[in-house]
Order: C-alpha cells, then sequence, then structure tokens
C-alpha cells in the first residue's frame, strides 16, 4: 500500500538535512504531484544547505590560517549605542571539527534563530564566557574603556585560557594574549560570530527583564536603544538607575 501523501509531507518535514538525500531517493520515482512537490522542496532544501556549508568553511578563514594555536578564541560585543543597559562582551573557544551552521553577525539573525544558536553554541564549544560593563561603569570611565573591561573580564573566565584572540575590530588594552583584529569580523569569522549570538541574546534577555521592573520604556522592544518612544518615555518619567547618564543629557 502506497505512503500517503500527508504521511510524505510529515517525513519531509521530520527529516533531518543529512536525511533529505535518502528522502529523494525514496519518492524521486513517485509520479503522485503532492510527492513530486514534496521531493522538488527536498531538493531545494539539499542546494540551500550546500550554499550554507560553504559559507561556513569561509568563516574558518582566520581560525585555520592560525591553526598552529591551540586554543583560539572569537570575542565580540552588544550594546556599546544604547542609552540603556549594559555593555555585554562574549568570548567562544570552538573546537577545530565544529559542525555548526547559520553562524553569522548576530544581527543579520533573526531572534528566533539567535535562541537556537545559542544553545547549539553553548552545547559545542570548548568554553563559553560572558563579561558585563554596567551603566554606572560606562559614565565613570567612558564607552570604549568599559566595553574593554567586558572583554577582559570575559577572557579571564574562559578555561581553558585562549592563545590566540579574533576580535571584531579592535585591540584590547592591557591583555598580554596575541590578538588579531578583523575589520566587519563576527561576518568574517565563525568564532568572533559565535561570540556575538551569545552576547546578543544574553543582552536582549537582560533588556526583557529589566522591561519587567521598569515599565513604561519598552527595554523588551527597544532593547535600550534610543527609539522615538523610549525617548518620549525618558523625557516623560525621567532616567531609571540602568540608563547611562553619560547617554542622555540631551534629553533629560
Amino acid at each position: 500500500m502506497a505512503v500517503s501523501i500527508d504521511e510524505v509531507k510529515a517525513q519531509l518535514q521530520a527529516a533531518c538535512e543529512n536525511e533529505l538525500p535518502a528522502f529523494v531517493d525514496m519518492y524521486e520515482g513517485d509520479a503522485r504531484s503532492g510527492v513530486q512537490k514534496c521531493v522538488e522542496t527536498a531538493r531545494k532544501r539539499i542546494v540551500s544547505l550546500e550554499k550554507e556549508r560553504a559559507r561556513i568553511e569561509k568563516l574558518w578563514e582566520f581560525e585555520r590560517r592560525y591553526d598552529s594555536y591551540s586554543y583560539i578564541c572569537g570575542i565580540d560585543e552588544v550594546g556599546r549605542g544604547p542609552l540603556a543597559g549594559p555593555v555585554v562582551a562574549g568570548a567562544v573557544i570552538l573546537p577545530r571539527n565544529c559542525d555548526l551552521l547559520y553562524i553569522n553577525d548576530s544581527k543579520q539573525l533573526s531572534e528566533k534563530k539567535r535562541e537556537e544558536l545559542y544553545t547549539a553554541i553553548l552545547e559545542k564549544a570548548v568554553c563559553c564566557a560572558l563579561g558585563y560593563a554596567s551603566p554606572q561603569r560606562i559614565d565613570e570611565i567612558n564607552i570604549l574603556q568599559a566595553t574593554y573591561e567586558a572583554m577582559r573580564e570575559a577572557i579571564g573566565k574562559l578555561t581553558p585560557q585562549p592563545d590566540l584572540l579574533l576580535n571584531d575590530a579592535v585591540t584590547i588594552p592591557l591583555v598580554s594574549i596575541r590578538q588579531i583584529p578583523i575589520i566587519k569580523g563576527d561576518a568574517r569569522s565563525i568564532s568572533i560570530g559565535a561570540a556575538s549570538i551569545i552576547a546578543k541574546v544574553t543582552r536582549d534577555r537582560l533588556m526583557r527583564e529589566y522591561d519587567q521592573v521598569y515599565p513604561g520604556y519598552d527595554f523588551a522592544g527597544n532593547k535600550g536603544y534610543g527609539s522615538a518612544a523610549h525617548i518620549e518615555a525618558l523625557k516623560r518619567f525621567g532616567p531609571t538607575p540602568i540608563h547611562r547618564k553619560s547617554f542622555i543629557h540631551n534629553f533629560v
């Protein structure tokens, strides 16, 4: 008895990426139009997967260039521009045989995809760490120095310690480990991209929590950035303890 079209669709929906070629082999001879549509969908997914693997291969360029180092760490930060909330730095060491796909600059990914990748990165990385700089610290020493401080904190938490850092564009002061600054590194290095994702997801979660503590500013939506609604709320209600005083003097 032939498998129903609904069952074929269910098999396609449940198939993981590595099972798609077998799905095509199984059903490409089935003349039913509904089955052929499923086969065509599977073929498109295979082509898309091949393109993604080729893109990811390019993201390993710097990690392979410096493969004489034992532990290569990507590092990136999130939150330099907002009016409120901390800066968060992420540091990630990936294994050499890591098979992660879809890593990219966190800003280029949907929230759902970032959350999925956050979990996958934590599962597959050799180690990950986060560093923070509070709004008060940002006001005290300025945003750039606070960002460096958060990065140093993240690096210091890693076990094992890295022997090479791949940084998104910057060179971090007071760090003895060799550093390679890469322009647009979060879109060119898989390690930096992974670091940007864990930092972004962590900070976004924090801002959603702050939205519950300080309602009215839409921190869950704007993540502390200066949206029109956020600035209007700032003028109406005044600053919260998580606002950066050095960033908001034009508004209050």
